[in-house]
């Protein structure tokens, strides 16, 4: 028997050091070769870290949220003989005489196949009723995280269970499936004789949460942006009858032939035919160097909501889409980063950004800008309201555009005369395609 350290691997393009997000293994726990050990996260891309080998988990080399040096060690196994010896002459320089162990970097990392696990959808949510009993406390020291496998979460969060009052029996006191049930019927025992509580009962339990991964990303991102950028918005009502219309009668024609339109390819097709005569829109701003680089290529981010948190795929040379390109590409981005499969080149490069809640859009909103960029179109909610027209009052439907533009480089006025050609354009759809 020998030990088998992996290394944190060198991601690419410069990275010095990734963060690590989660492990999929504890100690003592029994691996077999390509299974994921850890996922750990560059700049924006999450990857997943498989093992080379099969062995035994001897030791961790960090904790989720910690940052890591690329070659630090990630994880120590014990293998079966002598260990494989690293290839290249670079490698073999990294390795570390621990013992009889041969250290190697791990194999190059791949798009995280395995997200963390989420709630199933079959199961509802349930309130915490297993809190421990009275006289029961933690079954840990406080700060220690309770080893459990994603399995085991996934049962415990299943059962209502906080794993910090489980008891394991396992190795290293690790919570097993048994631990749980016994925890369970344990409490569904004492529920016989305690009263139920009221909910009007006061609470006082509090929950710490990590900000690490993607959340982590995306609160320094915005922290970024609102310290560096000074902020202005801009909110103008645009009547979207026709366009709405206009979308209708495309979809019905297409029906089962082409992808459906949403109203985000009608508002990508009115940004680039705009900003044809607003290139200032289109840049991003070095404030560091002061320069401000204007694209011709409109390179359109579209801020995407998933599971894990905010990101922005990019639309790339959205000037050369045409409704359905535009709309296929929204949606497979839409697809890759809700799977957690984005890969950095999906995720970087925006020159201007389109940001739309959808149905909870409200009112007006102050979008923030993706930083270096200069300018982000906010998208609100449709609504059919009374307005005059001719006289009459009829029911139109109306949006809100807000918008958010870097004061540094774009001036009020040209802020105003931009979103005006846009709704221009949305206002009349048939605009949208003349050349």
């Amino acid at each position: 028997m020998s030990n088998y350290v992996i290394k944190m691997p060198d991601i690419g393009e410069g990275i010095a050091e990734v963060e690590l997000v989660k492990w999929y293994v504890a100690v003592g726990d029994q691996v077999t070769e390509d299974q994921t050990l850890a996922d750990v996260m560059t700049d924006k891309a999450m990857v997943d870290i498989p093992s080379p080998v099969n062995g035994i988990v001897v030791s961790l080399g960090g904790q989720p949220g910690e940052v890591m040096a690329v070659g630090a060690e990630l994880i120590r196994l014990q293998v079966e003989g002598a260990g494989n010896v690293g290839q290249g002459k670079a490698r073999q320089s990294e390795r570390q005489p621990v013992e009889t162990a041969q250290t190697v970097p791990a194999p190059a990392p791949v798009p995280s196949k395995q997200p963390a696990p989420q709630p199933s959808a079959a199961a509802p949510k349930r309130a915490n009723t297993h809190a421990p009993a009275a006289a029961q406390g933690p079954a840990r020291a406080p700060g220690e995280a309770p080893l459990a496998s994603p399995a085991v979460r996934q049962h415990a969060w299943d059962l209502g269970i906080e794993l910090r009052f489980v008891h394991g029996s396992g190795p290293n006191g690790r919570v097993l499936h048994e631990d749980l049930e016994r925890f369970s019927e344990q409490h569904d025992q004492a529920l016989t004789v305690a009263p139920a509580a009221s909910g009007y009962s006061p609470r006082h339990t509090e929950e710490q949460i990590p900000v690490i991964g993607l959340r982590r990303k995306i609160a320094q991102k915005m922290q970024e942006a609102k310290r560096r950028i000074p902020h202005f918005t801009y909110v103008e009502e645009i009547d979207v009858t026709d366009l709405e219309t206009l979308r209708a009668q495309l979809n019905q024609k297409w029906a089962g032939k082409r992808t459906k339109l949403t109203l985000l390819p009608f508002l990508a097709r009115a940004m680039v035919v705009a900003l044809r005569d607003f290139p200032q829109m289109n840049a991003r701003y070095d404030d560091d160097k002061d320069i401000i680089t204007r694209h011709g290529g409109v390179h359109l981010g579209i801020a995407t909501q998933s599971e894990n948190g905010l990101s922005v795929p990019v639309v790339r040379h959205a000037e050369t889409l045409d409704l359905w390109g535009c709309a296929g590409e929204v949606a497979r981005l839409a697809d890759v980063v809700r799977s957690n499969k984005a890969s950095r080149e999906e995720l970087s490069g925006s020159t201007i950004t389109l940001s739309s809640l959808g149905p909870l859009g409200g009112i007006a909103s102050t979008p923030i800008i993706n930083y270096p960029e200069v300018a982000i179109i906010g998208v609100n909610r449709i609504v059919e309201r009374p307005m005059f027209r001719d006289d009459h009052v009829v029911a139109r439907k109306l949006m809100n555009l807000s918008s958010s533009f870097d004061h540094r480089v774009v001036d009020g006025m040209e802020a105003a005369a931009f979103i005006q050609a846009i709704r221009g354009l949305l206002e009349n759809p048939a605009m949208l395609f003349l050349e």
